[in-house]
């Protein structure tokens, strides 16, 4: 084997499987959430009577807390993994997360304890956000950093399959309560899932306690002498201009996502789909997605990611429009294959981004930057799709604004990913 595609670590494969199994879990975490919102907080957490569009529209902002504290979890977990390491970063998050997910099956409702209910589902949503906004970037980084130059688009995959992974257990869970008592959905029901992430939590801790650290943060231990003291003010100094292409790259990898699921579950019950066919349907898809994801990026390592993602995105486009309009027709096929379709393009683009942007940064503060990128993307782009995306269908009562901001947000995400950086790693390690 040649130098330019020497492995940076004997445990590639362990690595990027603990990346998968945190982040799964994560997500899951995040996405019962996200279901819960679109379908039960509405009338679950706010005054009895209010109107049911508005009380989607407070259900998600709820639900748009989490995205706005993920920045600032990114800031402070990314600070601790570019000092002291990636490992003991994903240890604290994955404890953050299902502690506060927990807590939210156990929170009173409405009728139960008035305005203190939706209180402290904000308390507990912003703690989720805190967590989720550490998570990420430290799985990326340890599954990039643990493969080799010529398969760190396959590897770092594992962690984008989180995603799909999540939110399939999270719409299979709510199906299966709601195929077995639809009424039971909105009594106790709802809370099963949450109660039930304590045991997955249990399991990641397991797993990730058992996976070495990053050869690449121990190389830059060993090369510089110490890590950046402040890598917050070493990335805004050094890479702003590769953080201000980061965050142009995902706003349909972060919110798009939300567009084709968040919202699309609200919109496909407002025109009349049954919520058990839209999540099966979601959960179909999310399986295609979770399948698809290694596949397009391993074609990332062989044909190039930047190519790979592109193509994903275009496909984005094209499909914007139409996955709105088989909701109308009722017939659950077409809804199957449509949303099947659209998350078979975003698995394109979702996939090997996690390369993308763990490449655009220095290893030096590389945990910090690619945190910031990341969730001040998921921010603005995923905490405010849905609600953006209700409040122009419910001004306009037409679904064609929502698919144009999705075309435009793909737009952005290309012309920003072809300008996009690259750093290698092997040498750096070599070096070590």
């Amino acid at each position: 084997m040649s130098d330019r595609t020497a492995p940076t670590s004997s445990h590639p494969a362990r690595a990027a499987l603990a990346a998968f199994v945190g982040t799964t879990i994560e997500w899951f975490d995040f996405y019962v959430y996200a279901t819960a919102a679109s379908l039960v907080f509405g009338t679950l957490f706010f005054p009895p009577g209010t109107d049911p569009m508005v009380g989607l529209m407070a259900s998600f902002a709820t639900f748009s807390v989490g995205f706005f504290a993920r920045p600032l979890g990114g800031i402070v977990f990314g600070h601790f993994g570019d000092r002291l390491g990636r490992k003991s970063a994903l240890v604290i998050t994955l404890l953050m997360m299902g502690v506060a997910t927990f807590c939210v099956g156990l929170l009173p409702t409405f009728e139960q304890a008035g305005f203190i209910a939706p209180l402290l589902l904000v308390l507990l949503r912003f703690v989720q956000g805190i967590a989720v906004g550490g998570e990420w970037g430290g799985a990326v980084l340890m599954a990039v950093e643990h493969a080799p130059e010529n398969r760190k688009t396959f590897y770092g995959s594992f962690a984008q399959l989180g995603n799909p992974a999540g939110a399939l257990l999270a719409t299979g869970s709510f199906g299966l309560i709601a195929a077995w008592d639809a009424d039971l959905l909105y009594t106790w029901g709802w809370r099963l899932p949450f109660l039930a992430s304590i045991l997955l939590v249990l399991v990641g801790l397991f797993i990730r306690l058992k996976v070495e650290e990053s050869p690449v943060f121990e190389a830059v231990q060993e090369n510089d002498g110490r890590p950046a003291e402040l890598p917050l003010r070493e990335a805004v100094r050094t890479s702003w201009r590769p953080l201000l292409l980061g965050i142009g790259v995902l706003p349909v990898a972060v919110g798009g996502y939300y567009v084709v699921t968040t919202f699309l579950q609200a919109y496909g019950v407002e025109v009349g789909v049954s919520e058990q066919v839209i999540l099966n349907g979601l959960s179909l898809a999310a399986f295609v997605e979770l399948v698809a994801t290694l596949g397009v990026s391993w074609l990332g390592d062989r044909f190039g990611t930047v190519r790979v993602v592109t193509i994903g995105l275009v496909g984005v486009i094209v499909l914007a429009l139409p996955q709105f309009l088989v909701m109308d027709t009722g017939s659950t096929l077409l809804i199957f294959v449509m949303l099947c379709v659209m998350r078979l393009a975003m698995a394109a683009v979702y996939g090997p981004i996690a390369r993308v942007l763990a490449q655009m940064f220095p290893p030096r503060a590389r945990y910090t930057s690619i945190s910031i990128a990341y969730q001040v993307a998921g921010a603005i782009f995923g905490g405010l799709s849905p609600i953006v995306c209700t409040a122009l269908f419910a001004v306009t009562g037409s679904i064609l604004p929502v698919a144009g901001l999705l075309m435009a947000m793909a737009v952005v995400s290309i012309l920003c990913l072809l300008k996009a950086p690259r750093h290698e790693d092997d040498d750096l390690v070599r070096a070590a």
